[in-house]
């Protein structure tokens, strides 16, 4: 029941928060693009959230227990907060575009964002219904091991790879906001190389060896499948890198 609570009062607040920072620069309610936005997003969070609710409840909490505060190190910490606020900048300076009619997109390719989109947020769902440990941070749990198998055998940080994959589609609503996702971009690949520092420092060469053979974040881009049989094998107990 606390998580039921939990959710239904987080997806309240996401719905109440994508609202405002969509209809307010604005100036009206008469914005189909923005609709269709809150249409994608409720859909794409919600509906997997409510399954993960009713199966796995404990997958669900870990990651409600995100954002910022909830990393360890203070660089992280300041890096995910600039990266909340480059999302944040995008999407209200893509409104206020809209409004000032300072570029067009054609009908046709805001749709093709909000598909991707939701894509990016399924995907990330999809990560933590296939990976039980998958959470906000990295930290050890008892019963652990790192993820090598689902969407863990083609690339390292599958749920990184999902928040680009969304922040690069949000800007398709208006043009010439690209910028934006660039640096939330850059903000990404620096929490990745944070991240990874302390897998390797805790796993050592058995991560370096996974590392070796599974892409960061683009499938099959010259790397080998891992054997994931062995890779499971005498691997200490630690949260699997996002």
């Amino acid at each position: 029941m606390k998580t039921t609570v939990q959710l239904a009062a987080s997806s309240i607040f996401g719905l109440v928060l994508v609202g405002l920072l969509l209809f307010v620069p604005a100036g009206t309610l008469n914005y189909w693009q923005a609709w269709v936005f809150i249409g994608v997003f409720t859909a794409a969070t919600i509906i997997p959230s409510v399954y993960l609710a009713r199966t796995n409840p404990a997958a669900l909490q870990r990651r409600m227990r995100g954002g910022p505060l909830a990393e360890g190190r203070a660089i992280q910490k300041v890096v995910i907060i600039f990266a909340f606020l480059d999302l944040f900048a995008m999407v209200v300076l893509s409104v206020i575009d809209h409004r000032m009619g300072w570029s067009s997109v054609p009908a046709w390719l805001c749709l093709v964002g909000d598909v991707l989109i939701a894509a990016g947020i399924g995907f990330a769902m999809l990560v933590i219904i296939q990976n039980n440990y998958a959470a906000a941070t990295v930290r050890v749990e008892t019963g652990q091991s790192v993820a090598s198998t689902g969407v863990y055998k083609f690339v390292r940080h599958p749920i990184y790879l999902s928040f680009l994959l969304a922040f690069w589609s949000t800007p398709t609503m208006t043009a010439g906001h690209l910028l934006f996702a660039v640096a939330t971009t850059g903000y990404i690949l620096i929490a990745i190389q944070l991240e990874e520092r302390d897998l390797v420092d805790i796993f050592g060469d058995q991560y370096h060896s996974y590392r070796q053979q599974v892409a960061m974040l683009i499938p099959w881009s010259g790397r080998k499948f891992v054997d994931t049989t062995e890779a499971r094998t005498s691997i200490p107990e630690r949260n699997p890198p996002r």
